[in-house]
């Protein structure tokens, strides 16, 4: 089997294209319901880049599968839920971490962490959303438990054209919401407005911290993909009783500027989204929300198709935040 193995020599992390025989595929502990999943498509996320460069600490274990998702179908399963050429997408548990992940042509994996593919989404589809857009729709989620309506102020969500931020303006607009999307790009906005956003705010105009604890109600709610003085920020605006669910760092895990006010004054809640140890009740509802509520239209307007061949380049991309939409690898 084909996969892409990184390796530490020294300090030095190199990622390759190898052939490997099968037997290398993690093989569990004793009593564990292990399946073998053929792998059709994975993703290129965030994490992958982390992962692929050596960069982050997230992987400790050399050689190594990057990968945190993947589709595919069950080649051999001990797991009585499934049987050989059954349809199955996996995220979370840390794999392509802590476990070798989907940038190989198999993975094997316990059968707790796989949940069948969603009736209505092809293996394509299911990756063009991926942990991204799974991480997306339980964002939409919790702020729909925590009140959220449509007809309100418009939800704020920040780092738009990335992946997060992508697949949550299409859902949050297909359910009947106005959307605010935030992007440093104005190239962008095109992209954004097709994928339903209402209006288009510059990054500059939330970027820095705020300078008061409160600032005018403006959005009901937002998904914050971002971090740091943009979360600090957005919470500064958000409605009595609103919601932030928070679902990345890549603005750094310090809230420069935030105070307890908008807590104590406005009733603000702060969602923290965790898509690796999500129960599978959740998983399983949040792919058939997913399913239903994502226009497909606008999920294929976001892939960007590549080659396992193609990962190590688009690794160093995503990074560098050079990758806009959902990429989608064909194993």
């Amino acid at each position: 089997m084909r996969a892409l193995i990184v390796e530490k020599q020294d300090d030095a992390v190199s990622a390759t294209i190898q052939t490997i025989d099968e037997s290398r595929l993690p093989a569990g502990e004793p009593g564990d319901q292990m399946v073998t999943v053929k792998i059709s498509h994975t993703t290129v996320n965030y994490k992958d880049g982390l992962c692929v460069t050596g960069t982050g600490g997230l992987v400790r274990n050399f050689p190594h599968v990057p990968g945190i998702d993947f589709a595919g179908t069950v080649e051999t399963s001990d797991d009585p839920r499934y049987k050989p050429g059954d349809a199955v997408v996996l995220t979370g548990w840390r794999v392509g971490e802590a476990w070798w992940g989907g940038y190989a042509e198999k993975a094997r994996v316990k059968g707790d962490w796989l949940v069948p593919l969603p009736d209505g989404l092809t293996a394509r589809q299911a990756m063009a959303v991926g942990t991204a857009g799974f991480t997306a729709m339980l964002a939409v989620m919790a702020l729909e438990r925590h009140g959220l309506k449509t007809g309100g102020r418009p939800v704020l969500v920040t780092g738009a054209s990335g992946g997060v931020g992508s697949v949550a303006v299409a859902i949050l607009s297909r359910l009947g919401h106005d959307v605010a999307a935030v992007t440093g790009r104005p190239e962008q906005a095109d992209y954004l407005s097709d994928l339903g956003a209402t209006s288009i705010v510059p990054r500059a105009d939330l970027a820095e911290a705020p300078s008061r604890p409160l600032g005018r109600e403006t959005y009901a709610g937002c998904i914050d993909a971002v971090g740091g003085a943009m979360l600090s920020h957005a919470l500064t605006l958000l409605e009595y009783g609103g919601s932030a669910a928070a679902v990345g760092l890549a603005g750094g895990a310090k809230m420069d500027g935030a105070t307890v006010v908008p807590f104590l004054l406005r009733g603000i809640n702060l969602l923290g989204i965790d898509s690796v140890m999500q129960p599978r009740e959740n998983r399983l509802e949040a792919w058939t929300r997913v399913a239903r509520d994502l226009p497909m239209e606008k999920l294929e307007a976001m892939i960007v198709p590549a080659t396992l061949d193609d990962v190590p380049e688009l690794a160093e991309d995503i990074l560098k935040g050079k990758v806009r939409g959902r990429v989608v690898v064909e194993v």
